[in-house]
């Protein structure tokens, strides 16, 4: 490596680990007074916030702004080298953009390598002690958002809930189909042979068992007569459990690759709407390491061509486009849950838009 390659390198990377501290430092403070009361009246003892918290807490921070803080990193001092002639000079003397992008490439290739590490092995085990944490000091209630809910508990019966209130342990509008015989998948015949119908029911940990109130219990025979008869309540012993229909967003994140491909199998099995959105979870452990060569692909070709109103114009350029960058991520996210387009898609789509746009950019700045 030359001289000018290890001066860059060593800018970039410094660079990085500065504006990495700088964000994590204003993003704690701003942490801190929201959740101060709740850290002060809790037993954690000041070394467990800090190892358990905000170590793990920054970590999870500087991997999610990675690649915008990579782009605004070259920014920074790749256009006060513009600036001060420097690129102009090294472009002169020879030396190609291609030439010139290289450095940099080697440089982002070590934090992609890290990112992916951080992603798939090392975050998971550091957001299970934060988010244990949380839980446990900090944020406290869990919510189920979705509504009427459909699982399978066991082959054969299908368990409904309209909606459920799992601070309350109870789920409301319970149905619960069982179905007997062949399979379609055999040629047989499958018939109905019981259906449950509850106003609610409540979940009573200590027994683990389901207590339902207003029941209507109908009976079908294999030669079609019925049986219905009615129970003000009926405790019944159901494999499920509360936690089967919903879990906090965060605790996906505590999974490593395994896991995680494991409950997606476990909930498109019970035919879960929150399929998606583990999938755009799995997906984007890996499109969000790499949009870091997109970010610098078009950082580099930004900022080597020195433009009137010097660094200013640069960084306002990185932001306007790191913020497309973030909503566009969003969009396809969404577009995913609503629209059904496929979740590899969603997550590497704004790669490939902006990674196109980048080459763009780089064919029309100074050779």
């Amino acid at each position: 490596m030359r001289l000018l390659d290890r001066y860059i390198i060593r800018q970039f990377l410094g660079t990085f680990a500065f504006m990495i501290a700088v964000f994590c430092v204003v993003a704690v403070v701003f942490d801190v007074a929201e959740n101060i009361d709740d850290l002060i009246h809790s037993e954690a003892s000041l070394w467990r916030i800090l190892t358990d918290y905000y170590l793990n807490f920054c970590l999870n921070l500087g991997n999610t702004l990675s690649a915008f803080i990579v782009f605004l990193t070259i920014i920074w001092f790749t256009s006060r080298l513009a600036q001060r002639s420097e690129i102009i000079a090294t472009l002169a003397a020879g030396v190609s953009l291609g030439r010139l992008m290289r450095p940099y490439m080697v440089a982002a290739t070590l934090l992609v390598a890290g990112s992916l590490l951080l992603s798939h092995v090392i975050l998971p085990r550091a957001n299970s002690t934060k988010v244990d944490f949380e839980f446990e000091f900090i944020h406290k209630d869990f919510y189920i958002a979705e509504q009427n809910m459909y699982r399978e508990v066991a082959p054969g019966t299908m368990v409904y809930f309209r909606s459920m209130a799992p601070m309350r342990s109870v789920g409301y509008r319970f149905v619960m189909d069982c179905w007997v015989g062949g399979s379609a998948t055999n040629g047989g015949e499958r018939r109905l042979a019981e259906k449950w119908v509850a106003s609610k029911a409540n979940w009573i940990p200590a027994d683990s068992t389901w207590r339902l109130a207003n029941v209507r219990v109908r009976t079908i025979a294999e030669d079609g007569t019925e049986e219905i008869a009615f129970h003000a309540r009926l405790d019944t012993a159901l494999d499920m459990r509360l936690e089967d229909f919903g879990r906090r967003t965060e605790a996906v994140s505590t999974l490593d690759f395994r896991a995680l491909d494991a409950l997606i199998t476990s909930e498109r099995a019970k035919g879960s709407s929150g399929v998606t959105a583990l999938e755009l979870e799995r997906h984007g452990r890996t499109s969000g390491p790499f949009s870091i060569f997109v970010m610098t692909l078009i950082g580099v070709s930004v900022a080597s061509r020195r433009r009137r109103g010097g660094t200013g114009i640069h960084i306002l350029i990185a932001v306007v486009i790191g913020f497309t960058f973030v909503f566009s991520s969003k969009i396809t996210a969404v577009a995913a849950t609503n629209a059904g387009i496929s979740p590899a898609l969603a997550a590497w789509l704004p790669n490939l838009l902006y990674g196109a746009l980048g080459l763009w950019i780089y064919r029309k700045a100074p050779q």
